[in-house]
Formats: C-alpha cells, sequence, structure tokens
C-alpha cells in the first residue's frame, strides 16, 4: 500500500504549490536586485531557474509514487538534486566572461547558482533556510559592496561607456581628464565607425572603466565636457 503522506494529491496539494510559490518569490527578490545591477541573468533568469529547481525536487518527491514497489522498486529524490546542480553549473559557466585577463560575471553566475538552490530548499520543504540564504544574499552584494568599497585600491565595478563627441575640440583629452578626476580608471579606448556620415567630425568612442564611484555623477561630468554630444551606460559589470 502507498503511503498515505506520498500521496496528498499525487504531491500536488496546497503544500506542494506553496513551496513553488515560495520559490518563485524569492528567487524574484534576488532577480529584481541583479536586474537593478544590470546584469545579464536579471529578474527572468533567476525566476526560472529558482522556480524550476523547487519544481525539479517536487517532482522527485512526489513525481513517481505510482510505480514504487515495497522491496522492489526504491527511488533515490537525490539523484535529481545532484542534476540540478550539474545543470545550473552550465548555465553559470556560459554567464562568465573573460576579456583582456579580467574576469566578469563570477558574482552573477554564483547568483544563478545560489537561486538554484533556494528553489530546491523550498521545493524539499526547508522554508526557514530558503528565507535565511536569501536574506544572506541582501547582505552579500549590498553590505559587502560597503565595505568593498572601503578598502583604499580596491576598484569593484567595471562600466561600458557610448560616447559621441565633436573631433577638433579637445574634447578626448577632456573626458579623459573627467574621467581621473572622479577616481575611475581607463582600461580600454576604442573608435567605432562615423556615428553619423553626414556630421563628418563626429566621432563614436567606446571607452571602459572602473572604479568604485558613483556611475551617475561620471555620466554627468562626461556629458558637461567641451564637444560631447551624447554619453550612455552601455553595460555595468563587478569586476568580481
Amino acid at each position: 500500500m502507498t503511503d498515505p503522506t506520498l500521496a496528498s494529491l499525487n504531491g500536488q496539494g496546497l503544500e506542494q504549490v506553496g513551496e513553488l510559490l515560495l520559490a518563485f518569490l524569492l528567487s524574484s527578490f534576488i532577480g529584481f536586485e541583479r536586474q537593478l545591477r544590470h546584469k545579464a541573468a536579471g529578474l527572468r533568469t533567476q525566476a526560472i531557474v529558482g522556480t524550476t529547481s523547487a519544481l525539479l525536487i517536487l517532482v522527485s518527491k512526489y513525481g513517481f509514487t505510482d510505480v514504487l514497489v515495497a522491496g522492489h522498486i526504491v527511488l533515490d529524490p537525490s539523484r535529481v538534486a545532484a542534476q540540478i546542480v550539474s545543470g545550473v553549473g552550465f548555465l553559470g559557466a556560459g554567464l562568465i566572461l573573460t576579456r583582456r585577463g579580467a574576469v566578469r560575471g563570477l558574482t552573477t553566475a554564483a547568483a544563478v547558482w545560489e537561486t538554484a538552490a533556494i528553489g530546491m530548499a523550498a521545493g524539499a520543504g526547508l522554508w526557514l533556510l530558503a528565507v535565511i540564504v536569501t536574506a544572506l544574499h541582501f547582505i552579500i552584494t549590498y553590505g559587502y559592496s560597503i565595505v568593498t568599497r572601503r578598502v583604499a585600491g580596491s576598484p569593484e565595478t567595471a562600466l561600458q561607456l557610448e560616447l559621441t563627441y565633436k573631433d577638433g575640440k579637445g574634447a578626448l583629452r577632456e573626458v579623459l581628464s573627467r574621467v581621473t578626476d572622479a577616481s575611475w580608471s581607463v582600461r580600454r579606448l576604442a573608435v567605432g565607425e562615423p556615428h553619423d556620415e553626414e556630421i563628418k567630425n563626429i566621432v563614436h568612442l567606446t571607452i571602459e572603466v572602473s572604479g568604485s564611484g558613483d556611475p551617475g555623477e561620471l555620466l554627468t561630468a562626461i556629458s558637461e565636457a567641451r564637444g560631447v554630444r551624447s554619453v550612455d551606460l552601455a553595460t555595468q559589470e563587478d569586476l568580481d
């Protein structure tokens, strides 16, 4: 006879629905934080990873009760959990970029791994652990950011800026000066194709900088430089 605790609506009762919704809610919190920081794996990705991980755990717990036969067929739910960890590892690897000696995306990849673990915990009924780890995520991403910014010589953020300026006005020299005055370091400069074929003196420039200052203040400072026509934030990444 099948254990009644395993046969509660075939694993589709209010308890299981609540566990799924908890995973969705907690992973959405993490995704929202990543979205605010303009990360590749933002709200949608994190919510999908966390909710799906919870679903897979629930499937492993309740999805095969109809084939269990005492003493003949025994399933190990932990095998599904192990496969989730392996699968999310591949997803995280795709978020890590290495360019010119700088490794980026590690924090976002780790957050995806963390979201999967939170979803697994919620799906397994370990709601208290899931909530605690979600709270710790915000302590790490916000609290530790404040700590690292106060450590001298510890640049934390990399920005890629796209700007256009009028050639022959000394704009580039002033832009670079304003970047260093704002405590940012220039990592790379790249001049693109003409931004406007009808205006021959307009230069399109991509500039990568790193530092721990306020990106908004940097954009304002550059936009006020002589000859600058536009400046936009293309990407923003944690260096770790």
